[in-house]
């Protein structure tokens, strides 16, 4: 927007009164509408009183409409009578619940209510497994009613609960670990951990996503709408202005892919990648940057054929919610995608399957990990796979690749998957990919970690 306000120097005058102001948690798209419009009818409402006059330093002149950011929600929460946050995520507390997430070295355990780990498990000589692990709190010290935050780009009101008395932190004179769990309402969740972070040392932030709040008007998920301001040309000015038609030109140009006239390779500088990656900013988790997280419910198949789809790649899992979505089909490829109404879908390849690069990867790792069950028997709990050959990384001149975490996860809905990218490194990626259809197919992997369709 910085580009687009300095060619308006030459005056803004507005007619606008008892409308909160702009701010960058709420996002806005400016279009450039001919003489023959009309104001939608659904979605954000206009006024057609509601305007500001916008002079360019060329002095073209534009009346543009703004949208109004006030709504009918405060009524909602004015007539609600029903349960406070706390009774509504009561089921999550009282059936001891766990929620997990997988990270390139640590696991994180949220047993709603009563702890949270960190752990890391490996598997030494003789079967003998050693865990490494950190209580980042215990038992539930308070609760604090509704907040707001900015979550991955969108003011967010969650419900947050104090958890301390964790495992000593020798950084801090042996302060007990403490962490607030942020709870969000969001319709599609099964309880997932969204983030971690450590805000200040042996100080955590946890947020998870779950639907139970929902039902709270102040907690209730708002998507995000890009609102629309509509500028009009006037007297007589071109429809859009001149030094921002000619300033998309040159971003154009600066896209274009450099081409080289011998076909020898070349040392060159890195070039400037998609348009797309500034506008995406990764949250830290632990240490690491998160990309996104989703769960989605996938096809209504039969077991049997959902896995044989699945392990022949033909059948491929999506996941994401935010500005990026991710693919990932078995024994092919993982790609990192946005879909763009007007220029279509950009896709970046993260990495491409080699069954021979993975066995070597496989030889140096951990490409099959387990878990010992009540009963005595050892089960796989996770595999790891190696995809490289991903597109060329601008930021480190070498191509990208990505380890795909394949994890039994139990779920109430025996279709749900959970997909999830971090960023450990610049363009080296984790791939989290958790499901209960997994949970079939683990204990059929190999010593190298590859799977097969179980007999």
């Amino acid at each position: 927007f910085g580009e687009f306000w300095s060619m308006f120097r030459g005056g803004v005058s507005a007619n606008r009164g008892g409308y909160p102001s702009f701010t960058d948690e709420i996002p806005f798209k400016i279009t450039w509408p001919g003489v023959e419009f009309t104001l939608p009818t659904s979605g954000a409402l206009y006024n057609e009183d509601d305007f500001v006059i916008m002079t360019t330093t060329e002095q073209e002149k534009y009346k543009c409409l703004l949208p109004s950011l006030t709504g009918g929600e405060e009524d909602d929460e004015k007539d609600y009578n029903g349960p406070s946050p706390g009774e509504l995520l009561d089921p999550l507390f009282k059936r001891s619940s766990c929620s997990y997430r997988i990270e390139s070295y640590w696991t994180y355990e949220v047993c709603h209510g009563k702890h949270i780990r960190q752990y890391h498990e490996e598997k030494e000589t003789g079967q003998k497994i050693s865990v490494q692990e950190y209580f980042l709190g215990n038992m539930a010290q308070k609760s604090q009613s509704v907040s707001t935050k900015n979550i991955e780009g969108q003011l967010t009101p969650y419900y947050s609960l104090e958890m301390g008395n964790g495992t000593p932190c020798v950084l801090k004179q042996n302060t007990p670990r403490s962490t607030s769990v942020l709870y969000v309402c969001h319709p599609e969740a099964k309880h997932e951990i969204l983030s971690v972070a450590e805000v200040t040392t042996c100080e955590y932030e946890v947020v998870v996503l779950t639907p139970l709040l929902c039902a709270h008007p102040k907690y209730r998920f708002k998507s995000s709408p890009v609102n629309a301001i509509f500028c009009q040309a006037l007297a007589g000015s071109p429809l859009r202005p001149q030094r921002l038609t000619q300033l998309d030109k040159e971003q154009e140009e600066q896209l274009k892919p450099p081409f080289s006239s011998t076909s020898e390779p070349r040392e060159a500088p890195p070039v400037r990648e998609e348009a797309f990656t500034s506008t995406h900013k990764p949250m830290t988790v632990g240490g690491q940057s998160q990309v996104t997280v989703g769960t989605t419910h996938i096809s209504r198949l039969t077991d049997d054929q959902l896995i044989k789809e699945f392990l022949s790649g033909s059948y491929c899992l999506h996941g994401g919610v935010g500005w990026w979505k991710y693919e990932f089909c078995y024994g092919k490829h993982v790609h990192q995608y946005h879909e763009d109404k007007e220029q279509g879908k950009n896709i970046v390849v993260v990495g491409s399957w080699n069954a021979e690069e993975h066995i070597d990867w496989a030889k140096k790792n951990v490409a099959r990990s387990y878990q010992l069950k009540d009963d005595g028997v050892q089960k796989v709990k996770l595999v790891s796979h190696f995809y490289g050959h991903g597109d060329v990384c601008d930021l480190t001149g070498k191509p990208r690749q990505v380890i795909v975490k394949l994890k039994c996860k139990e779920s109430e809905s025996p279709h749900a998957v959970t997909v999830y990218m971090l960023e450990p490194q610049t363009c080296q990626y984790i791939l989290g990919v958790e499901s209960p259809v997994i949970c079939r197919i683990l204990d059929t992997a190999d010593e190298h970690g590859l799977l097969s369709v179980s007999s």
